[in-house]
């Protein structure tokens, strides 16, 4: 009996420190356990909510998309975002440089933004190319579907969605303003960037409107700075009666230039928006592209809170405005007639 009880001592003695060692064991998984889950609290409670982070991709340079870029600006606040708070926006200038696009569009893909707000059709193509993931705000287009960009105006079925000009159909009317300040047109010219997205079709509707008006057009492709010299001394040369201006990163980062070539060669020109009359320009027929940019805010908050470019309609102006600058007209022995002042939106004195 004794033997066998001293037999068995060692054994319960082991099978105790084995349970006190796997005990020991149990607690300190325990406790390490809740040690991570308290770090982890920790951390999510000291970590802020991630950032939202806007690329703004800009064709032409700041000071030359000053206005715009205040009036996304405005949007955003409008809608609660305070830029270094609750969102982070990027800018981008290729400063008229179109061949710089591409890699600041890579630029701002690289850097894992959340949406790409472009500024104008150079900028939605390099957009378009660099990515088919993130989604892509235009501020304007004046041909969305003509350039690719969306499968329609009310389903965009891809990346990209934002705000239409409908320029390409204003370009006849701003021929047709042309002839009323100067009745006697019979010549002016076009000056245009062949490589500027949706200028073709606005051509087009210009040559339409020269036929039913019994203008000769002689149009002209500034491509480069140099250009804008040569378009004048072109114009100038041929006895142009009247310029009309369409839009281009080039031409609107260019517009200081323009307008005052426009006055010693003593032309009335007819610009795309109000940036080139505010700088000195004649007069402008188009919508309104500040307001566009401010509402494109309205599109990224949208996107930040779920909602699919693809599934966003593409958004047409319903408002168009017509600013005179009769300082310019002044300038050049213009008399701008009462029919057209009183249709002015805006009348610069």
């Amino acid at each position: 009996m004794s033997e066998n009880t001293s037999l068995r001592l060692p054994n319960s003695c082991s099978d105790n420190r084995k349970s006190k060692i796997e005990n020991r064991k149990l607690v300190g998984i325990i406790a390490l356990v809740i040690a991570f889950a308290m770090c982890g609290a920790v951390a999510q409670a000291q970590q802020p909510g991630k950032v939202p982070r806007i690329g703004f991709l800009v064709a032409s340079n700041s000071s030359a998309n000053s206005d715009r870029i205040a009036a996304f600006r405005d949007g955003l606040r409008e809608l609660g975002y305070m830029e270094g708070k609750n969102i982070i926006v990027e800018y981008r200038q290729a400063e008229g440089q179109l061949d710089r696009l591409p890699g600041l569009a890579a630029e701002l893909v690289g850097r894992h933004v959340d949406v790409i707000v472009t500024a104008g059709p150079a900028d939605t193509r390099a957009a378009k190319n660099a990515t088919t993931t993130i989604p892509v705000v235009m501020t304007f287009d004046n041909d969305p579907v003509g350039n690719g960009f969306v499968a329609s105006l009310a389903r965009p079925g891809g990346n990209i969605t934002g705000l239409s000009t409908l320029a390409p159909e204003l370009s006849g009317k701003q021929l047709e303003l042309l002839k009323e300040i100067v009745p006697k047109l019979s010549r002016a010219a076009v000056f245009g960037n062949s490589r500027n997205p949706g200028n073709t079709v606005a051509i087009r509707e210009i040559e339409l409107a020269g036929e039913t008006l019994k203008v000769k057009l002689q149009k002209l492709d500034v491509v480069d700075p140099k250009d804008v010299k040569v378009a004048f001394r072109t114009a100038s040369k041929e006895r142009d009666e009247a310029v009309l201006v369409l839009g281009s990163p080039l031409i609107n980062a260019h517009r200081a230039q323009i307008v005052d070539l426009a006055a010693r060669n003593r032309l009335p020109a007819i610009y795309y928006t109000a940036e080139m009359v505010e700088a000195g320009g004649l007069m402008a027929y188009g919508v309104n592209r500040n307001d566009l940019a401010r509402r494109a805010a309205a599109y990224v908050d949208k996107i930040l809170k779920g909602a699919k470019p693809a599934d966003l309609p593409v958004e047409q102006p319903t408002k168009f405005e017509l600013i005179i600058n009769l300082n310019a007209a002044k300038q050049i022995g213009l008399t701008i007639p009462l029919t057209v002042l009183a249709r002015a939106d805006r009348v610069i004195r």
